[in-house]
């Protein structure tokens, strides 16, 4: 009876996941991130993600496809590779850890197009909003959606194009929504996620 209530019972001998120890992701983050994403993954190069306040299974979950080889992208499966999913649930810790510093939106022109994409989608396209899955802040949903709020334009812009182009296709959700969107559509969701807060 007791057994029921406890909920289900690991098999004999079956391993527990360790919980993440945030001060070795550090050191790891340091070490082998730190270089391109910042000692505390914030607002480095345009080019690459900001990853303070990232929820750490969506880390792990990408972490986990540059290692396999499903995400494509030689200079992070170079160092996912090298990671165990001991490793990559540290740094993943370590960089959830940290609060994400706000960005701002730089095109004035494209800020309201922008928000009525991200807010409302594009009916007429089957185009849903992006607050659906991400939410009206950015903060996203955590192992299924990223935290976008605050992200660098560039690196949004950069992704929903390598979807759109069939480059990245570890998401078929994603790579279906940026094929319906042109190019001005891209530069103003991003641009709008850049100051979104």
């Amino acid at each position: 009876m007791f057994a029921a209530l406890a909920g289900p019972v690991l098999a004999a001998g079956a391993p527990t996941a360790a919980k993440p120890d945030a001060a070795k992701g550090q050191t790891i983050a340091t070490n082998v991130c730190g270089a391109c994403h910042s000692a505390d993954g914030s607002r480095g190069a345009p080019a690459n993600p900001i990853l303070q306040g990232q929820h750490p299974e969506y880390l792990v979950k990408q972490l986990g496809e540059f290692k396999s080889g499903k995400r494509d992208n030689a200079i992070m499966k170079g160092f996912a590779s090298a990671l165990s999913e001991e490793d990559m649930r540290n740094v993943a810790a370590f960089y959830a850890g940290k609060s994400a510093k706000p960005g701002a939106a730089k095109n004035k022109d494209l800020v309201t197009l922008g928000e009525k994409i991200y807010r409302g989608g594009i009916a007429d396209r089957n185009i849903p909003a992006c607050s659906g899955c991400h939410s009206p802040t950015g903060a996203g949903i955590p192992s299924q959606y990223p935290r976008l709020a605050g992200q660098h334009a560039e690196y949004t812009e950069a992704q929903l194009l390598a979807f759109r182009g069939g480059v990245r296709n570890n998401n078929a959700q994603m790579t279906g929504v940026a094929a319906k969107m042109s190019d001005r559509e891209i530069k103003a969701v991003s641009d709008y996620i850049a100051g979104l807060q």
